[in-house]
């Protein structure tokens, strides 16, 4: 049997709806399993649960049935062998560039000369070299979002899950961050797990891309990208790259409608 990286089980997540007091489904019996050093990324409709999984994932919430193991070992809570990217990059306005780096290792006590020597080759690797003493009001929104994927990196986590974290990113600026996330990825080989709402966006990074289904939501189809690697921004213009978004949107579709809407923007 394979050892995977991460694998959930007959995972179920139930909620309660703090305004009905009813009892919600998010997800249901999801099963997958990720290699060491795949780059996944999930997709699906609005309200079908991936943003809940990634929680669930990094610990912040319980299943309420089945399991998650990471690296063999069952997730029961937030661990140091997870790192977080979220949406927006979370800074502390008061703390220079290598201080925000340095923050995660800081909150696990692990602050040694060589952890400092590691958040400067970090910075230096997502292309911040010589804005170490900066602070976030002087960086735009894609070097606050380096600086986010830089400090994830230093804790040298087993596992980075990144929600949606181009999001808040001009639209040049966020192909432009694609790109680079690729390439730090292609140099650390981290096992990545991104949420993305961007068909486009999911079938440029990952290797494989889960589309999710209507709520409860639960895994439709695993889409294998056998785009080569590396990849450029080029790559989009591709008649293959466009057969596969487009395969990806026919499914996503056809899930919305059974939410009783049809998103009309891919």
């Amino acid at each position: 049997m394979e050892n995977y990286k991460l694998s959930t089980r007959f995972l179920d997540v139930t909620y309660v709806n703090n305004k009905t007091g009813a009892e919600v489904m998010a997800l249901q019996n999801i099963n997958l399993n990720i290699k060491d050093g795949e780059f996944i990324c999930i997709v699906g409709p609005s309200g079908c649960g991936k943003t809940t999984f990634l929680n669930t994932v990094v610990g912040l919430l319980k299943p309420s049935k089945g399991e998650i193991l990471l690296d063999q070992q069952k997730i029961d809570g937030p661990g140091k062998d997870r790192a977080m990217v979220f949406q927006n990059p979370s800074l502390l306005p008061w703390r220079t560039v290598l201080e925000n780096v340095l923050y995660g290792v800081e909150l696990l006590k692990q602050i040694t000369a060589e952890k400092k020597k590691e958040a400067k080759e970090f910075i230096e690797m997502v292309g911040l070299k010589g804005y170490e003493n900066h602070y976030p009001h002087e960086l735009s929104g894609g070097m606050q979002q380096r600086v986010n994927l830089a400090r994830a990196l230093t804790v040298n986590p087993s596992l980075i899950l990144l929600d949606e974290p181009f999001s808040a990113l001009d639209a040049q600026t966020r192909e432009f961050m694609q790109g680079e996330l690729l390439r730090i990825w292609d140099e650390t080989k981290k096992t990545s797990l991104f949420i993305t709402h961007q068909i486009d966006e999911a079938v440029f990074l990952a290797d494989r891309v889960f589309v999710f289904g209507a709520r409860p939501g639960r895994v439709v189809e695993v889409v294998d990208v056998d785009i080569p690697r590396p990849r450029d921004l080029h790559v989009k213009r591709s008649p293959e790259f466009i057969e596969f978004v487009d395969h990806i949107w026919s499914i996503i579709e056809q899930e919305s409608s059974k939410q009783g809407f049809d998103n009309k923007e891919k």
